[in-house]
């Protein structure tokens, strides 16, 4: 099984760099720059599903064999075949044998897609506390948040010189640059209806992924961890029929029919899936209130049509509007908050205030609050907000 996720042991191309070379649209994930490659390292990439983790991490894999005299200091191994712990550490042992054997003295070991193993943690920080793997450079990837269960805090002190990287769809400036080198405002006007129908996710737009395959993946998560399809789907119904307006948990659990504990539950599952983000209070104190209401924003326009026909839902133009403006806020400051009194503004982040209107700008702000209408969305995002990975 090693042989066939690791064609470059046998001299062979591995067929995700054959599908990218094809690919219509395509775009060099920059994220992959911003990993550790000194021992030891301990990386962590996490994101949605298909959003190209995989491909990223075969495209670096491409790139360290253009210095790598022998291949097998390289390995590469999809984890969605595995079951648990215990089936991790024998592939893990496999390999370290087949290096040893080989007298390697530091390896490049990428783990895909790991967090659904039943217990993955254990596996590696066996064998990181037995030393196995002080020379290597280790990255796993993640679809599910790795701090679900605590399991990022049992690496405290064993990362080494990792970093953790998340991987998110095309914010708009990256989508517009698919189509054009320089902003035209009004190209940038009709390149935002089609975000605004595709979101930032590559394989849909190059037609290698469809709308229901999201909903699929998601529900395949749930079932997992052991959570209820059906209730999963009702929790977000009850939440598209807020938005965007603030929403609690005992709000949410009230619609559902469910305890306010189950709801909250399931909206940190889901925003550990990478779908959805809490956006809390910012009192005109300057404090953080997170047991007042919070907004609850769907990260990615294709998401929010995924989940729109996973609910039965019809999302109106300014809910996407406002929570594009949100996504791409918290992605260049890593924070995102609201305020909400004899006025509202949708967005706080380093100091920045953002109020979106779909149609024309409304008065009645003060002065530091920016107020934008739909037209203004689009340079917005692209000129004020470059897309800027955050890692650790």
């Amino acid at each position: 099984m090693m042989e066939l996720q690791n064609p470059w042991w046998l001299g062979e191309s591995d067929r995700d760099w054959e599908a990218f070379e094809k690919l219509t649209y395509r775009i060099w994930p920059n994220w992959i720059e911003n990993l550790s490659l000194r021992p030891f390292s301990l990386n962590f990439v996490i994101g949605p599903r298909r959003v190209g983790k995989t491909l990223g991490i075969k495209l670096l894999i491409r790139k360290l064999l253009e210095n790598e005299k022998n291949p097998y200091t390289i390995f590469y191994f999809s984890c969605d075949v595995l079951e648990s712990y215990r089936d991790l550490l024998e592939v893990l042992n496999d390999y370290l044998k087949s290096k040893k054997k080989r007298k390697i003295k530091r390896a490049f070991i990428f783990l895909d897609e790991v967090t659904l193993v039943e217990s993955w943690w254990r596996a590696l920080k066996f064998l990181i506390d037995r030393g196995e793997l002080r020379n290597d450079v280790v990255t796993v990837t993640g679809s599910i948040s790795l701090t679900i269960g605590r399991h990022f805090e049992t690496f405290g002190g064993r990362r080494g010189n990792g970093r953790t990287i998340r991987v998110t769809p095309l914010s708009f400036r990256e989508y517009y640059g698919l189509f054009y080198k320089e902003f035209f405002p009004l190209k940038a006007e009709e390149v935002f209806e089609d975000y605004l129908e595709t979101g930032g996710y590559l394989a849909y737009l190059n037609g290698d992924l469809k709308v229901d395959e999201i909903v699929g993946f998601l529900k395949a998560d749930l079932k997992a961890l052991d959570r209820s399809t059906d209730l999963a789907r009702d929790i977000m119904g009850a939440i598209l029929d807020k938005a965007p307006s603030p929403v609690s948990f005992n709000s949410i659990a009230k619609a559902v029919g469910i305890s306010p504990h189950t709801a909250r539950d399931y909206v940190e599952l889901f925003e550990a899936f990478h779908i959805l983000l809490q956006v809390l209070y910012l009192g005109g104190d300057g404090k953080v209130y997170p047991r007042k209401e919070r907004k609850i924003i769907l990260r990615d326009p294709l998401i929010a049509k995924a989940i729109g026909m996973w609910t039965r839902r019809t999302l109106s133009i300014d809910v996407l509007y406002e929570w594009l403006v949100q996504e791409h806020l918290y992605r260049k400051f890593d924070e995102i908050f609201y305020y909400r009194n004899s006025y509202e503004v949708d967005a706080i982040a380093n100091g920045i205030k953002v109020e979106v209107k779909s149609g024309e700008r409304r008065g009645g702000y003060p002065k530091d609050v920016r107020v934008l209408s739909g037209r203004d969305v689009p340079d917005f995002l692209y000129n004020i907000l470059s897309y800027k990975d955050s890692w650790d």
